[in-house]
């Protein structure tokens, strides 16, 4: 065997080595790369060669360079993140929701309370301009109160938008960039060693995405990867790729729903297959946050300015006229009247509109109030529509869906369809979703406050109970409609212990009597429903009792038009008692009414709703974060550069490579050696 196979050896073991230490330099110079995976070197021997003493080895080959990598531990480390992204996209967002609802005197509540405290001043002196000039500055601030928050509802909902139309555009960026990686990827394995630089690059894309949206992959033999996000709809097969789009929602123009573009044109996709990544955060809280707290306040606002308003109905002002309304809810005053919002793919020509319906009709109706939800409404194209509860965006399955009809009146609204709807046309209707921000004074006369009442009320100057006029109800403040007035109540006492008998006694007479215990409402029953009134006798009036010795006298209590509307208070106490009253949310189940909440408890209702989403989306985000962090320092730690070990194997190389010089120093000492032994 001569020197050529020492020469050999030492030559391909300085191959090898040089080999490893260009490889450590490469990882050493990217430690910091994002998406870099260490490389190493893979050595086999070089095969033996068969003498008559044996096999003598012929060295080393360098057969591969790869790189560290784990598909279980890349891939727990994607979806970790997806998940992460998810849930801190919507954590942001609810911080920023949380911010609108102010607490203290900054908050809906305080304003709310101050408005309805100002009316006590007003109950004190009725004349007074200065007071009831307090009170339209303090209802004026409460509207700007609500118009502002709904508004910063709105602009909340401009910035997501503008949030998913960005993520749309990266995913469409990154989804091309993973074809693009897939062909270079393809066409390097054609040299039959792995593309180790393209492969991170194309895993790195891929971790990108899933912060966008969750996604899975699925490899070829060819060494390219596909990925589909959700249950199935593919994003990229190999060299092609589908784009995405941020569609319109076909019902709000300020929404985006998510599509993918098709030869037909745009597919909007269900927001089922969301199921990670910021996308889906941000369409979580578009979906569902966003659109309950703007249905809450709308709630709430309505319920203030509705309920003021029919008081003020109820009323007489200082010039003696019925009480105006004092808010409004857009450019007309009066009850609202919502257009429903039609989706744009109706194919026939109905609309539908709904008007707000005010709050005695509803309880005497026995239908619920304005409720904090958005409502649907679709066609089966031979004139019926049915109505269906919605929750964040679906069908609420707690609430059946129920038939209308034209003129129907349900949960404060009542409906109004016309034109011809084709089967399957849907219809968005959301009563309580504007109201907040269209909400504004309707008043700036101070001598417009109705404070008074338009019925007056006497007691007998003999009288000897403990009966006194409480509260008195009516429907009409027309003068002209108690025609009959004034009116005289008496009572009669009966054989049964603690209970009466009353009569009215009128310009047409005395009316038949009635039975009464102490504590009912007492109704008047005037000639048609408008001029009928209901009054409340607080304590126990003495009744007539012609049997006892001595014969015992009725107590008598006269109701007749209110001559001194100027000097009455009685309607400003009525107004003030809208502060404790239960206006908000009220709603009949089972043919019982379930009282709603005062303005105070309905507002903190509002803030505790919205705190208890921050604090339950800053949990998921913080545990989903450490997840994610742990599942990348398992794949870093798999994967990544440690300087340390790099630094020891660069010595160990160096050493090698500096053995295998010494290597090739002892052939040309053994060759020359021969040579001159040879000349001789």
């Amino acid at each position: 065997m001569g020197t050529g196979a020492l020469m050999s050896l030492g030559t391909r073991a300085m191959a090898a080595s040089y080999a490893q230490l260009q490889t450590t330099s490469n990882n050493i110079a990217n430690v910091n790369t994002k998406g870099y995976s260490r490389q190493e070197v893979q050595l086999a021997t070089a095969g033996g060669q068969f003498t008559g003493a044996g096999f003598f080895g012929r060295g080393v080959d360098v057969t591969s360079v790869t790189r560290a990598h784990d598909e279980f531990l890349t891939r727990e480390a994607s979806l970790s993140s997806a998940l992460a992204a998810a849930d801190t996209a919507r954590s942001d967002q609810l911080l920023r929701l949380e911010k609108i609802f102010g607490t203290g005197e900054s908050g809906l509540g305080y304003a709310t309370n101050q408005m309805f405290n100002a009316f006590a001043d007003v109950a004190s002196k009725p004349q007074d301009l200065s007071s009831r000039q307090v009170v339209l500055s303090r209802a004026g601030e409460l509207a700007a109160r609500f118009t502002t928050a709904g508004q910063q509802i709105d602009e909340l909902q401009t910035g997501v938008t503008g949030d998913l139309q960005a993520a749309v555009s990266q995913i469409n960026d990154l989804t091309s960039r993973i074809a693009v990686l897939n062909q270079k990827i393809v066409d390097g394995r054609g040299s039959g060693q792995p593309p180790n630089d393209l492969l991170d690059q194309r895993d790195t894309a891929v971790q990108d995405l899933s912060k966008l949206m969750q996604v899975s992959t699925i490899g070829a033999e060819d060494g390219s990867v596909s990925v589909f996000m959700g249950a199935g709809q593919a994003l990229v097969l190999g060299t092609r790729t589908t784009s995405m789009v941020a569609m319109r929602d076909p019902y709000d123009n300020s929404r985006v729903t998510l599509g993918i573009a098709t030869e037909a044109g745009n597919r909007a996709l269900p927001t089922s297959l969301l199921t990670g990544g910021s996308v889906a955060g941000l369409m979580r809280f578009q979906s569902t946050d966003i659109t309950d707290a703007r249905n809450l306040l709308g709630q709430m606002a309505l319920a203030v300015g509705l309920q003021v308003n029919e008081q003020q109905s109820l009323g007489l002002d200082l010039n003696g006229q019925t009480g105006a309304a004092m808010f409004r809810f857009g450019p007309v005053s009066g009850l609202p009247v919502l257009a429903a919002n039609p989706s744009s793919a109706n194919g026939g020509s109905a609309a539908i509109s709904l008007t707000l319906q005010p709050p005695a009709a509803l309880t005497a109706a026995g239908v619920s109030s304005v409720q904090a939800s958005d409502y649907r409404i679709t066609a089966d194209g031979l004139g019926g529509f049915e109505l269906a509860r919605l929750k964040g965006g679906e069908i609420d399955p707690e609430f059946a869906a129920q038939s209308v009809l034209n003129g129907d009146v349900v949960d404060g609204f009542a409906i109004s369809i016309s034109g011809t709807a084709a089967a399957g046309d849907t219809f968005l209707l959301r009563p309580a979703g504007s109201a907040a921000r269209n909400m504004q004074l309707n008043m700036t006369n101070p001598k417009l406050l109705a404070a008074a009442s338009p019925l007056s009320a006497t007691t007998g100057s003999m009288n000897t109970g403990t009966g006194e006029v409480g509260a008195i109800h009516y429907d009409s403040t027309d003068v002209a409609a108690y025609a009959n007035l004034p009116a005289t109540l008496k009572f009669q006492a009966t054989a049964v212990a603690g209970q009466y008998t009353y009569t009215w006694t009128d310009s047409t007479g005395t009316r038949v009597p009635n039975t009464w215990s102490p504590g009912q409402p007492i109704v008047y029953p005037g000639t048609t429903p408008t001029n009928s009134f209901s009054v409340q006798i607080n304590g126990v009036p003495t009744a007539a009792d012609s049997s006892a010795s001595p014969a015992v006298s009725s107590d008598t209590f006269v109701f007749g038009a209110n001559a001194y509307p100027g000097s009455d208070n009685r309607n400003a106490n009525a107004l003030l008692a809208l502060r404790d009253n239960p206006l908000v949310g009220a709603i009949w189940s089972g043919g019982t009414l379930q009282q709603g909440a005062n303005v105070t408890d309905a507002f903190a209702g509002i803030v505790a709703s919205i705190g208890v989403r921050v604090q339950s989306a800053r949990s998921a985000a913080e545990l989903s974060t450490g997840v994610a962090a742990d599942a990348e320092l398992a794949r870093s730690s798999k994967s990544g550069v440690n300087l340390d070990e790099e630094a020891a194997r660069l010595i160990q190389y160096q050493q090698t490579y500096q053995a295998a010089a010494k290597m090739l120093q002892v052939a040309q000492t053994v060759f020359d050696t021969l040579l001159q032994t040879a000349g001789r």
